[in-house]
C-alpha cells in the first residue's frame, strides 16, 4: 500500500505518454464569460444560492442575442431564443410551461449540496445491501470537500481528468462531486468492462489519475497513472489509499497554492457514448450544461418535497442518468438515494420495501421480472411506497406496460427520453402538479413526454434538412444550454452533430402530436430499409413481446441482394413454450404490412444488452451472421 504524497507540486502524478502537460487543459468552450472571476471555493453550501424552482417569465433576460458566429463557438450553449426569420421558416417547439431560470454563479456540487446543512443529520446515500454503507449529508458535505483538497494537494488541477472506475457504491457522488469541487473533469467508466476498454478511456481522456476499487483495480493498475483505492487496499498493491488520503488532508489544512476559481463555464463531465452504434466518444459537459439540465428536469419538483423522496440508484452512476438524473437530482432536494450495485430481483423488491422507495429509474428488463418472475410472489407487495417509475434506455412495449399497471395499479410509469449529449433527460412525462390534487398534466401512455422547459426541439427529413410540422416523424433536434460542448479530440464528429445554429441532432427518429406528446419512433441508424420502405425494429419488438410465449425479443436488419435489408428476429422463448419460429413469424405477420414482416427468426437463450438496456443490435447481428449461414430471403 502506497501512502499518499500531499505535495504542493503536480510531480506526485506522474502523466502517461498520452497526457499533456500540466500547463495545458482540455477545451472547454464558454457558454457564459462572467463579469468578473468568482471567489476560490472548492465547496459551499450556501443557502442563498438560487433555488432551482423558480418559474421566471421572462428567459430572455438572461441569454443573449448569439451571433452565427458565436453560435459556432459556443456549441452547446447556444441561445435558446432563435432569430425570428428562423422561426418563421422552421417548425420549432417549446415546452406547454414557462421558462425556468438557471442560476448563473454555481458550479455542479455547489449547487446539488445548497441548503445540505439544514439536513446535516439526514441520511443521504445507503446501499442497499444489509450493512452497507450510508452517508449523511453532513458527511457528504465534509468528504466532497476533503477529496477535493486532496486532489489539489496532490497536484490535480483545473481541467485534469479523473477517471472513475467504481461500481455503484454511496461513495461514488462524494467521489464524483469532490472531483468537480476541485475544478477537475469526472469521468465515470463501466468497472466490469474488459481491461483494454478502460485503458483506453483513461489514455483517450488523457486522465491524470483513477480511482477504483477491487473491482477493477486489476484492470487500471496498468493504465500508466496513480490509482486511489477505495476499500481493501491490502488487495490493490500500489495503490494510493483512499482513508489515508482524507486523512492527510486534513493535516494539511486548507490548500497552500492559489487556487485557479472554477467558473460554470468549465468542464466538470467527460461521461463516454455507450459506443452501441458507433466508436466511443468523450462528450464534453460544463457545470452550465449540467445546472441547467437539473433546473428544467427537476421544474416540478414543489419545496414540499425537499427531505422526502427516495429513490433507488440501480442504474449505473457511470452513465450520464446515474450520475446526474439519480444521485445529483435527489441530492439537489435533499431526499435518499437507495444505492444498488447489480439487479437481483430479491435484492432489489427487498430494497423497495426496506427502504420505502418512492421512485425507482428502471429498465423495461427490470419491469419485465417484476412482472413476471415467480420470485415476485415471495413478497408482499401491498404496502410499496412505490410512486412512480422511470424508463428511458430503451421503448417500453404497451403489452408490457399494461402489465405492469394491472400487477402495480397505484405506480404511475414515465417513459422519458434523454442522451448524454445533452446531460441527460430532454423530455420527461409529468409535471406542473398541485401537491394536493396531483400533476395537472401527464403525458400520454406510449410517449416519451412533453418539452421540458428552457428547451427548443424540432423533427427535420433526414434527407433534406427540412423541418417538419407536428404529426410528421423526423429526426429528433434539440438545442438548450444543456447542449455539450462537443465531442473530445473529434471536432469532425462534433460538428456533424452540432449544426452552427446551435441544434444537436440526435439521430433518433420521432413526432410530435397535436397536445405537445412526443412519440420515439426508432434510431436512423437502426432503421431497416427493405426494398426503400422503412421498418422500425422498436414496432416489431413490441408485437414479438405482446405474445405470450415471449419473453425478450430484438429485431435487426441484414443485408439482402434484392431488398437491400431484410428484418429478422432473436426471441427468447418462455419456459415450456410450445410454439415455432415459424410460428412466431406468422404472429407478426398476421398484425403488419407484407414489408414490414420477419423473412427469419431464431431462438436464443438471451439478449444481448448494454448496462442501461439498450440492445446491442451490432452485437446481436454480428453474431446472428455468425451462428446462421443461412441467408434471408425475401
Amino acid at each position: 500500500m502506497t501512502q499518499p504524497n500531499l505535495t504542493c507540486t503536480p510531480l506526485a502524478l506522474t502523466p502517461h505518454k498520452n497526457c499533456v502537460t500540466a500547463a495545458s487543459r482540455m477545451p472547454s468552450p464558454s457558454s457564459r464569460h462572467h463579469p468578473s472571476p468568482r471567489p476560490p471555493l472548492l465547496l459551499s453550501t450556501n443557502a442563498k444560492a438560487a433555488p432551482f424552482l423558480l418559474l421566471a417569465t421572462a428567459l430572455a433576460t438572461n441569454t443573449r442575442e448569439p451571433t452565427s458566429s458565436s453560435l459556432q463557438l459556443r456549441m452547446g450553449d447556444a441561445a435558446i431564443a432563435a432569430v425570428r426569420e428562423e422561426e418563421e421558416e422552421e417548425h420549432i417547439f417549446r415546452s406547454r410551461f414557462p421558462p425556468v431560470a438557471v442560476p448563473d454563479d454555481v458550479t455542479v456540487p455547489e449547487f446539488v449540496l445548497a441548503g445540505a446543512e439544514a439536513y446535516a443529520d439526514k441520511v443521504a446515500l445507503v446501499e442497499a445491501a444489509p450493512g452497507g454503507r450510508s452517508y449523511t449529508y453532513g458527511e457528504v458535505c465534509r468528504d466532497v470537500a476533503r477529496f477535493a483538497r486532496a486532489l489539489r494537494s496532490v497536484g490535480v488541477r483545473k481541467g485534469h481528468v479523473v477517471v472513475v472506475a467504481l461500481p455503484n457504491l454511496a461513495v461514488y457522488p462524494v467521489v464524483s462531486l469532490g472531483i468537480m469541487s476541485a475544478g477537475a473533469v469526472f469521468s465515470g467508466v463501466n468497472p466490469r468492462a474488459v481491461a483494454a476498454e478502460i485503458r483506453k478511456q483513461v489514455e483517450d481522456s488523457e486522465a491524470k489519475l483513477v480511482v477504483a476499487n477491487e473491482v477493477a483495480y486489476d484492470k487500471v493498475k496498468g493504465a500508466g497513472v496513480p490509482v486511489i483505492g477505495i476499500g481493501d487496499v491490502e488487495c490493490m498493491p500500489g495503490a494510493i489509499s483512499w482513508d489515508e488520503l482524507l486523512a492527510a488532508a486534513d493535516r494539511t489544512g486548507a490548500p497552500v497554492v492559489a487556487l485557479d476559481p472554477v467558473q460554470q463555464s468549465d468542464l466538470c463531465a467527460l461521461p463516454y457514448s455507450s459506443g452501441t452504434t458507433g466508436v466511443s466518444k468523450g462528450v464534453m459537459l460544463s457545470h452550465r450544461n449540467l445546472v441547467s439540465n437539473l433546473c428544467s428536469s427537476m421544474f416540478a419538483v414543489g419545496q414540499e418535497l425537499l427531505g422526502q423522496v427516495v429513490t433507488l440508484g440501480l442504474m449505473p452512476f457511470f452513465h450520464i442518468y446515474g450520475i446526474t438524473g439519480i444521485c445529483c437530482s435527489t441530492l439537489r432536494h435533499k431526499g435518499t438515494v437507495v444505492v444498488m450495485d447489480r439487479f437481483d430481483l430479491r435484492t432489489f423488491l427487498g430494497a423497495l420495501v426496506t427502504h420505502r422507495v418512492m421512485f425507482a429509474p428502471l429498465v423495461p428488463p427490470v419491469m419485465l421480472a417484476m412482472v413476471k418472475s415467480p420470485v415476485a410472489d415471495e413478497f408482499d407487495l401491498s404496502g410499496l411506497a412505490l410512486r412512480s417509475v422511470m424508463t428511458a434506455a430503451a421503448p417500453l412495449a404497451p403489452d408490457l406496460l399494461a402489465a405492469f399497471q394491472n400487477k402495480f395499479p397505484g405506480v404511475q410509469v414515465e417513459e422519458a427520453y434523454g442522451l448524454t449529449e445533452h446531460s441527460c433527460i430532454t423530455l420527461t412525462h409529468a409535471g406542473g402538479g398541485d401537491p394536493q390534487k396531483g400533476p395537472v398534466q401527464i403525458a400520454k401512455k406510449n410517449s416519451v413526454g412533453f418539452i421540458l422547459p428552457n428547451l427548443e426541439v424540432k423533427f427535420i427529413d433526414p434527407d433534406t434538412g427540412r423541418s417538419l410540422p407536428k404529426n410528421t416523424p423526423g429526426e429528433v433536434c434539440v438545442r438548450s444550454q444543456a447542449v455539450m460542448q462537443g465531442y473530445y479530440r473529434q471536432k469532425e464528429e462534433t460538428e456533424r452533430t452540432i449544426d452552427d445554429k446551435g441544434w444537436l441532432h440526435t439521430g433518433d427518429v420521432g413526432y410530435i402530436d397535436d397536445d405537445g406528446d412526443v412519440f420515439i419512433v426508432d434510431r436512423i441508424k437502426e432503421l431497416i430499409k427493405y426494398k426503400g420502405f422503412q421498418v422500425a425494429p422498436a414496432e416489431l419488438e413490441a408485437i414479438l413481446l405482446s405474445h405470450p410465449s415471449v419473453e425478450d425479443a430484438a429485431v435487426f436488419g441484414l443485408p439482402d441482394e434484392e431488398a437491400g435489408e431484410v428484418p429478422v428476429s432473436c426471441v427468447v422463448r418462455r419456459r415450456g413454450a410450445a410454439e415455432s419460429e415459424a410460428d412466431m413469424m406468422a404472429y407478426v405477420a398476421a398484425r403488419v404490412a407484407s414489408y414490414k414482416k420477419l423473412r427469419l427468426l431464431r431462438f436464443v437463450d438471451a439478449i444481448p444488452k448494454s448496462v442501461s438496456g439498450k440492445i446491442l443490435r451490432r452485437q446481436l447481428r454480428d453474431e446472428f451472421v455468425k451462428n446462421n449461414a443461412k441467408t434471408a430471403t425475401a
